[in-house]
């Protein structure tokens, strides 16, 4: 069956002609350019936002951790039920679980990103001048030995016993002991 109108076939061939040109009024190019563009910026969004949750965790995680210390400080039953230090008197015990939670709290600052490698050095130099921190970390040196060797807290460890070697070798000099950089304490 032909067609009635040969007039109407014309317009119709010249309108599909010209549709792929209305479809795209910028090129293939850009267009799929922008997307990309988009997409990426979608994924840095996405990463930072991944992110913020795991330090919101980590953050709720201490504060958890911290509330059981505090309730553990206040009840000597529960301060030898939390404690895995042996033959400790209850002061002790409780110093102990104290400068732990203090240690605990400038590692937390550092695994958020609020303050880098020389800072989280600075702060543990500062507190291994501490004699109770001192001895706490002389006590819990076999607790440390079951870390995996490439972790964060097993770096800060090391880092830690060369301040604590370095500062009873010169005491004066606190300010300078221990690794420079994140680097050389691997």
């Amino acid at each position: 069956m032909a067609t009635q109108n040969p007039g109407a076939r014309r317009i119709g061939s010249a309108a599909r002609a010209r549709v792929g040109k209305v479809r795209t009024p910028f090129p293939r190019s850009s267009r799929r350019q922008r997307q990309e563009e988009l997409l990426q910026d979608v994924l840095r969004q996405l990463t930072f936002l991944t992110e913020e949750i795991r330090n919101a965790n980590l953050i709720q995680l201490h504060r958890i951790t911290a509330e059981q210390v505090d309730r553990a400080m206040s009840d000597p039953a529960l301060t030898e039920a939390m404690s895995t230090l042996r033959e400790l008197s209850d002061r002790k015990r409780r110093q102990a679980l104290f400068v732990n939670r203090e240690y605990s709290a400038i590692l937390l600052g550092h695994r958020i990103g609020a303050y880098g490698w020389g800072e989280l050095i600075g702060h543990l130099r500062v507190l291994a001048r501490n004699a109770v921190f001192a001895e706490y970390w002389a006590t819990t040196r076999e607790h440390r030995r079951s870390l995996p060797r490439n972790s964060l807290e097993a770096r800060v460890g090391e880092a830690v016993d060369m301040i604590i070697d370095d500062l009873a070798d010169d005491p004066d000099e606190w300010w300078v002991v221990g690794p420079p950089s994140e680097g050389s304490s691997a």
